[in-house]
């Protein structure tokens, strides 16, 4: 005889569903939405950007796992990551070589990328 305990995260999993993830995604959404509105410095903003690409990925992914159709969410997130890598490689580049030349990453500071 088993223990209900072993069967527990079984039955938690099954009863999660779209909704939960659209949840989760809206959350991680808005702290990005926010984050990026409210930081001044260049790489919270960045890593507001991020948490917005991983909002769209979750619900990529939820929608496949949960549409009626076969959507094939998972190849778009995989897309969406490498862009995002991409992205915020040339994103600290950038910031990189601002600090670079005038030892702050401040956005409101750096209007213009002229040396």
């Amino acid at each position: 005889m088993t223990s209900p305990v072993l069967h527990l995260p079984l039955a938690f999993l099954q009863t999660i569903g779209l909704a939960h993830f659209l949840v989760v995604g809206a959350v991680l959404f808005c702290a990005g939405i926010t984050t990026v509105l409210a930081r001044r410095n260049a790489v919270g903003i960045l890593i507001g950007l991020e948490l917005i690409l991983n909002a769209a990925n979750l619900n990529l992914v939820a929608f496949e796992r949960f549409g009626p159709a076969p959507l094939r969410g998972t190849v778009f997130a995989i897309f969406v990551l490498a862009v995002a890598a991409a992205e915020a490689a040339i994103a600290l580049a950038i910031v990189l070589n601002v600090f670079d030349s005038r030892d702050e990453i401040d956005v409101d500071e750096t209007t213009a990328l002229k040396g």
